[in-house]
């Protein structure tokens, strides 16, 4: 893969220190805890040194020369981790409560990517309905000096006439997917989107629960022939066992969403792990559709009121949306399909099949950038995973699936993106919310939120 791969209190957050004085060439982190993004143990009482936006070394903090030019940050009592990597996401679909094609604007995508940043998300996948636009704001993300998130993407992507993604739901315009009817259009569109310079292939073969048309397997199989042609990885938008069987047949690389109709089986475990297919299992995608009608209190809490527009926060405080959307079908789907996908992620993991990190934020309003990806942390630890675990997917594993080499773990010579937080994050999954700030190749993009959390108990 190629290497260019808020609300007013988060921008108030994130462009003064955009706009500050270049950093010190050299910074050493001295005294906490580091989460090198491998899985491995935490490194307690160490030391970072960072020059020149890179990681020059990494080791214990009594054993650290500190360089006469350094700025030095104490971090006795925090947890140090590589920024987190977003596999599936969005940008430019949403604002407020709206969802369409009228939101693709660089200035609504760059507040997104800075609040992704906020959150200690320094990559983001748009995996998918991205306007011509996209090119442009991918290269200016990939600049040093960006004070969001770094942008790679999929394009377009390629969808069925009439089905998904459902025009109904994201209001796309025409240049945001390709809908081929026959195989050979299919190709014609991975030809297209290769010469656009994607990062990847996106492709919707799901039904929506049966309510639309679904992607025929000619349409299929010649995305993903034509996409390895043309050296592209195909990211699938799966929801049930049968599609996930039947793309991973015909020689798909990543599942972009996790099995949610039904427990998968010994087959299924096998020739994930027999083909290497990645998995994402996008747990946040579907705890959205009920979580703010289920706790309207969530409102007032500090993580998520910096990411909440005012439009949004009206919403959910409205009864009467509340009421409408739990006595919706989707409430009932939408938790039956987190039940089945937490369960199907702790025995693929277990089995080891590889997972990588994504949250399908910003596809609609309520899958809310950087907070839907500190929700996806907690629902894999609920799933079964240690809080490390689920911390080495969302970095390492992440990046691997990206086949990004520069970023994703805390090592010598990475890219210096950098997220501290108070706590051990390596014990309580919590930590990830008391943010202390962001660093993008050694430079500072955010702060604390506007409200820190209370701290969790010491273990």
């Amino acid at each position: 893969m190629r290497s260019r791969f808020l609300t007013a209190s988060l921008l108030a957050l994130a462009l003064p220190l955009s706009a500050s004085a270049a950093p010190s060439r050299t910074i050493v982190f001295q005294g906490g805890t580091v989460l090198d993004g491998t899985g491995g143990r935490p490194l307690r009482e160490a030391a970072v040194v960072v020059r020149d936006g890179r990681i020059e070394s990494v080791g214990l903090a009594i054993a650290t020369k500190v360089p006469k030019d350094a700025e030095v940050i104490d971090f006795k009592g925090q947890t140090m981790l590589p920024g987190l990597i977003s596999d599936h996401s969005h940008v430019g679909q949403t604002s407020g409560t709206t969802t369409g094609s009228q939101n693709y604007t660089r200035e609504n995508v760059q507040k997104q990517l800075r609040q992704f940043a906020a959150y200690g998300v320094t990559t983001v996948t748009a995996l998918g309905m991205n306007r011509p636009l996209f090119n442009e704001l991918r290269e200016e993300a990939h600049a040093d000096g960006f004070s969001g998130a770094d942008l790679f993407g999929a394009g377009q992507g390629i969808g069925v006439p009439e089905g998904g993604p459902p025009q109904a739901m994201t209001n796309n315009a025409p240049d945001q997917v390709f809908r081929p009817t026959t195989a050979e259009e299919a190709r014609a569109a991975v030809r297209s989107l290769k010469k656009s310079r994607v990062d990847l292939v996106k492709v919707w073969v799901d039904s929506f629960l049966g309510k639309l048309p679904k992607m025929k397997p000619d349409i299929y199989k010649a995305v993903i022939d034509e996409s390895h042609k043309q050296g592209l990885r195909v990211a699938a938008h799966i929801h049930d066992l049968e599609d996930a069987k039947a793309v991973v047949a015909a020689g798909v690389d990543i599942l972009a969403h996790g099995v949610r109709d039904q427990p998968v089986d010994a087959d299924f475990v096998n020739a994930m792990k027999e083909r290497g297919v990645w998995y994402v299992p996008t747990l946040a995608l579907d705890e959205a559709t009920v979580l703010y009608a289920d706790q309207p209190q969530l409102v007032d809490d500090p993580v998520l009121r910096p990411a909440l527009s005012p439009q949004l926060r009206a919403q959910f405080e409205d009864a009467a949306w509340r009421k409408k959307t739990l006595a919706d079908p989707k409430a009932r789907e939408a938790r039956h399909a987190l039940e089945t996908n937490l369960a199907n992620l702790k025995t693929l993991y277990s089995a080891g099949v590889k997972v990588g990190f994504g949250t399908d934020s910003g596809a609609t309003p309520l899958r809310i950038p950087g907070f839907a990806e500190h929700r996806e942390l907690k629902l894999m630890v609920l799933a079964g995973l240690s809080p490390g675990q689920a911390l080495a997917v969302a970095t390492g594993n992440a990046a691997a699936l990206l086949q990004l080499k520069d970023r994703g773990r805390i090592q010598l010579g990475m890219r210096a993106d950098l997220f501290l937080v108070e706590g051990e994050a390596a014990t309580h999954i919590a930590a990830v919310d008391r943010v202390v700030g962001v660093w993008r190749q050694g430079r500072k993009v955010a702060g604390r939120l506007p409200e820190a959390p209370a701290p969790a108990p010491t273990p």
